[in-house]
């Protein structure tokens, strides 16, 4: 089954700040019309400034669940100053230091979804672990590093429920693409090797997997 979002909202998705490129962008919305019919929230970690959120939040209004989305505003490792990823534009004059939350609501304000997204702002750990509910879907998209990849997917795979989907991002098996999509890979792989998920679809660098056995 493949689902695709109202031109307005690939619209709205295609004019956000971000880097997934249309393609994932269309794959991680029918991950997420597929996963709502569970009728269970929709998760995300890494927000950034709001692009992908976009897609999950439509798909969580016509399933009638919340779309949640996780992170700090302050630039994942590829996104500070010197990095290939850095927009100036994203840093906070009066501190210097990136602070994408402004963005992020102007761009669910335009799109017409802010009363469907829950903004759970912090590190992914953190909130991980004050987390109790089953989650319809959980779409990985933080940090670049084994440590910040790991921690994600430990932190918020166990909360898949059954026949539920576990979305990576960034999964990119060539080693020259060691910082930005090698541990993204090497947590996919893990999520494989565990038996609880079955891969279900490839699309450029997004992974879409389907909670088949208990565990991580």
């Amino acid at each position: 089954m493949t689902a695709a979002p109202e031109p307005e909202i690939l619209a709205a998705f295609e004019i956000a700040k971000g880097f997934m490129p249309v393609d994932e962008g269309l794959a991680l919305y029918t991950a997420a019309v597929d996963a709502g019919r569970l009728g269970l929230p929709l998760l995300e970690v890494g927000t950034y400034c709001g692009r992908s959120t976009v897609l999950l939040a439509d798909a969580a209004r016509a399933a009638g669940v919340s779309a949640l989305t996780v992170d700090h505003h302050r630039g994942s490792e590829e996104q500070q100053p010197g990095w290939d990823y850095h927009d100036p534009d994203t840093v906070d004059p009066q501190i210097g230091l990136m602070d994408t939350l402004p963005a992020f609501r102007r761009t669910l304000f335009r799109a017409g979804l802010e009363e469907h997204v829950v903004a759970l702002v912090g590190r992914s750990p953190q909130i991980a672990k004050v987390w109790a509910g089953p989650l319809g879907l959980v779409f990985v998209d933080g940090g670049h590093t084994d440590e910040h990849a790991n921690a994600d997917y430990e932190g918020w795979a166990p909360h898949v429920a059954d026949g539920g989907l576990l979305v990576i991002h960034d999964v990119f098996p060539d080693p020259l693409d060691e910082f930005t999509g090698q541990a993204p890979y090497r947590v996919y792989l893990r999520a494989l090797a565990s038996g609880a998920f079955t891969e279900v679809s490839a699309t450029g660098s997004l992974r879409v997997l389907r909670r088949t056995g208990p565990g991580i």
